[in-house]
C-alpha cells in the first residue's frame, strides 16, 4: 500500500473517531453539571421542571408585554416562532419584536405556554439522549445500588429459562421506561437477578418499579356503554366521578361494564389522558398467555403492525373470544389504564396481528405486550448503596493509575530508545483515543476492570514498539540505510506481533463469553485494544517512520544510544 494511501486511512480513523468520541466529550466535559443532573432525572421529573419554568417564563412575559418591555434574551427563541406564525395567519409582522408583539402572535395563553415548555423539554431530552450515546460510568466508579433479586417460587427446568429471560426484559423496560440511568441486569445463577444502577437513586423508589408485578390484560370493548357514559360526562364532568375515581352513578353503564381511563404518550414518552370509554369487566384474555411481541412491516402497504404469539392455551382462549367479537374493539389493558384499541377482523388464535399505528406507537405496543407482566415472583435478596463520594475517589486512582503507567511507559521509550521513542508515544496516544472512541461508539460502560484492560493494552502495544526497534537495531548493525532498517524491521516483526495479539484476542473472546460482569469489561477493552494496538504499531508508527524519511529527509534512525556496525565479511579459506 501505497503511503498515501496509508496516510489517508490514519487521518479518516482519526476523523471517524473523533465523531464516536464527541458525544462523551461534551457530555463529561462541556455540558454544565446542572444540566447533567437535570438529564439524569426521570422523565416525570423532567416533565414538572419544563412546566414549571414554562408557566414562570410565561408570566413574566405577560408583565413585560403590559409595560412595553422587551423579550428577555431566555425567550429569543419565540420571536421566531411569532415570525412564522404571522406567515401562517398570513398578516404582515411588526418591525419590532417586543413582549407585547411576540405575546400578541399566539391565540392563546395555553399556546404560548406549550411552545415555551416544549422548548425546555426539547432541550433536556436531547441531553438525556447524548447521555446515552456518551461512555457509561459503571457502578464502581459512578456509585450507585446493587440489587440481588431471588426467584420467589421453583420452576420447572423447562419453564425456568423463558421465564427468568422475560423476567430480565421486563426489568430492563421498567428501569429504562422510568427514566433512571441506563441500568446492567444480568441472570445470576438459576434463580437470581443481579441489578446494577449507576448513579444516584432512591432505593424505596427502585423496589416498586423492580417488585411491583403489573397487570395486562384484553377486554372486548362495549361501543354503546361508552356513547352513554360520553353524553352522560359531557353533562356532568364534575359529579361523574367521586375521589377515589368511582363512579358515583352506577346505572350509567351495565353491570357488567368498567370506565377506564384511555392513555397515550407524550413527548416525555409518559402516560398522557385522552379520555375515557366503557370495557367488558370480563378479562378477554391474560397478558401471561403472550410470549413474544414484535413491530413488522406489512407486505402489502408497508405500514407497522404489531404481531404477538400465544402460547397454546392462550391461543385457544383468543381464538374464542374473537370468534364470539368480529368487528368489535379490543382494548389493551396495562394496570387498569386503556393503552391501546385494535378492531377485531376475523378469530385468531395464536399469531395476532393489531395495524392502524405509526411506527413509535407499534413499538410501545409491543414493548407494552412483552414487558407488562412479571412471570416470576422477585424478592430482594440483597442491596447494597455505594455513595457517588466513593466514587470520584476510585475514578482518581484509576486515572492516576492510567496516567501514571502511561508516563512510565513513555519515560523508559524516550530514554532507552530516544527519538524512537517518540515515535512510539505517539502511536500509544492514538491508540488510547482508537479505544476510548469505540467505546463511545458502543455506549460501552468505563468500569474498573475496563481501566485495567486500558492499561495492559498500553503495555502489549510497547511491547509491539520494542520488537520492530530490536529487529531496527540488527539492520543497523548490518550497515543499513534508514529506508532500509525501517522496512526490514517492520516485515520481519510483523508476524511475532500478529501470533502475539492473535493469542491474546483468543483469550479475550473466551473471557467475553464466559465470564460476567467486571471480568466481560475487561475483556471487552482488551479485544478493543488488541485491534487498535496492532494498527497503531504497525501502521501508524510505519507511517511516521516513512514520513520522516521522505518528507523531513532524514538519513539515520535513532533507535539506540550506541550500535556498533559490522565491517565487511573477511575471506574465509581463501574463498573470496
Amino acid at each position: 500500500m501505497s503511503k498515501r494511501y496509508r496516510f489517508l486511512i490514519v487521518l479518516l480513523t482519526f476523523v471517524v473517531c473523533f465523531v464516536f468520541l464527541w458525544p462523551s466529550i461534551r457530555w463529561h466535559f462541556i455540558v454544565p453539571k446542572e444540566q447533567q443532573t437535570l438529564a439524569l432525572e426521570s422523565r416525570e421529573q423532567i416533565k414538572n421542571y419544563s412546566s414549571g419554568m414554562a408557566r414562570g417564563d410565561l408570566q413574566e412575559l405577560i408583565e413585560l408585554a403590559r409595560t412595553g418591555g422587551a423579550v428577555p434574551e431566555k425567550l429569543g427563541f419565540l420571536i421566531p416562532q411569532a415570525r412564522k406564525l404571522y406567515r401562517e395567519a398570513k398578516q404582515k409582522a411588526p418591525e419590532n419584536w417586543d413582549a407585547r408583539t411576540v405575546l400578541s402572535a399566539f391565540t392563546t395563553r395555553a399556546e404560548a405556554l406549550e411552545v415555551i415548555e416544549s422548548h425546555y423539554g426539547d432541550a433536556i431530552l436531547k441531553l438525556k439522549d447524548l447521555q446515552k450515546r456518551a461512555i457509561q460510568l459503571g457502578l464502581d466508579l459512578s456509585g450507585g445500588l446493587s440489587i440481588v433479586l431471588q426467584v420467589g417460587r421453583t420452576l420447572d427446568s423447562d419453564d425456568s429459562q423463558d421465564a427468568v429471560n422475560r423476567a430480565l426484559e421486563v426489568l430492563n423496560s421498567r428501569i429504562d421506561r422510568f427514566g433512571l440511568t441506563e441500568p446492567v441486569i444480568r441472570r445470576q445463577g438459576s434463580d437470581q437477578i443481579y441489578v446494577e444502577i449507576p448513579g444516584s437513586a432512591d432505593p424505596e423508589r427502585i423496589n416498586d418499579i423492580i417488585m411491583g408485578k403489573g397487570s395486562l390484560a384484553f377486554h372486548i370493548v362495549d361501543l354503546e356503554a361508552a356513547d352513554a357514559f360520553s353524553r352522560y360526562y359531557d353533562s356532568h364532568p364534575t359529579t361523574t366521578f367521586d375521589d377515589a375515581g368511582n363512579l358515583l352513578d352506577s346505572s350509567i353503564v351495565p353491570a357488567d361494564v368498567m370506565i377506564l381511563g384511555v392513555y397515550a404518550k407524550d413527548r416525555y414518552g409518559l402516560d398522557e389522558f385522552r379520555g375515557y370509554t366503557a370495557v367488558k369487566q370480563e378479562v378477554g384474555l391474560d397478558g401471561n398467555h403472550i410470549t413474544n411481541a414484535v413491530v413488522e412491516r406489512s407486505s402489502l402497504d408497508g405500514k407497522p403492525e404489531v404481531t404477538f404469539l400465544l402460547d397454546a392455551e392462550g391461543g385457544d382462549i383468543f381464538y374464542r373470544l374473537t370468534s364470539a367479537n368480529v368487528d368489535k374493539p379490543l382494548a389493551i389493558v396495562l394496570d387498569q389504564r386503556v393503552k391501546s384499541q385494535a378492531t377485531i377482523r376475523t378469530p385468531i388464535r395464536e399469531a395476532v396481528r393489531l395495524t392502524g399505528f405509526g411506527i413509535e406507537e407499534a413499538n410501545n405496543i409491543a414493548l407494552t405486550l412483552r414487558t407488562a407482566a412479571l412471570p416470576v415472583e422477585l424478592s430482594v435478596a440483597n442491596q447494597q448503596s455505594i455513595g457517588a463520594a466513593l466514587g470520584r475517589d476510585t475514578i482518581r486512582q484509576g486515572l492516576f493509575a492510567l496516567v501514571g503507567g502511561l508516563t512510565a511507559v513513555m519515560f523508559f521509550m524516550l530514554i532507552f530508545y530516544k527519538i524512537a521513542g517518540i515515535n512510539a508515544i505517539v502511536a500509544q496516544i492514538f491508540n488510547i483515543y482508537i479505544m476510548l472512541s469505540v467505546l463511545s461508539a458502543f455506549s460501552f460502560t468505563l468500569t474498573l476492570p475496563s481501566i485495567a484492560g486500558f492499561i495492559l493494552t498500553i503495555g502489549m502495544a510497547v511491547d509491539a514498539n520494542v520488537i520492530i526497534f530490536e529487529r531496527m537495531k540488527e539492520e543497523l548493525r548490518l550497515g543499513k540505510g534508514r529506508k532500509a532498517v525501517v522496512d526490514m524491521g517492520f516485515d520481519k516483526a510483523f508476524w511475532a506481533i500478529m501470533d502475539s495479539n492473535i493469542t491474546t484476542f483468543i483469550a479475550a473472546l473466551f473471557l467475553s463469553q464466559l465470564g460476567s460482569g467486571p471480568i466481560q469489561g475487561f475483556a471487552v477493552t482488551l479485544a478493543i485494544g488488541v485491534f487498535s494496538s496492532v494498527f497503531t504499531s504497525l501502521f501508524v508508527s510505519r507511517l511516521i517512520f516513512d514520513f520522516g524519511t521522505d518528507v523531513l529527509g532524514s538519513k539515520n534512525v535513532s533507535v539506540s544510544w550506541k550500535i556498533g556496525r559490522r565491517g565487511p565479511v573477511p575471506a574465509v579459506g581463501g574463498v573470496k
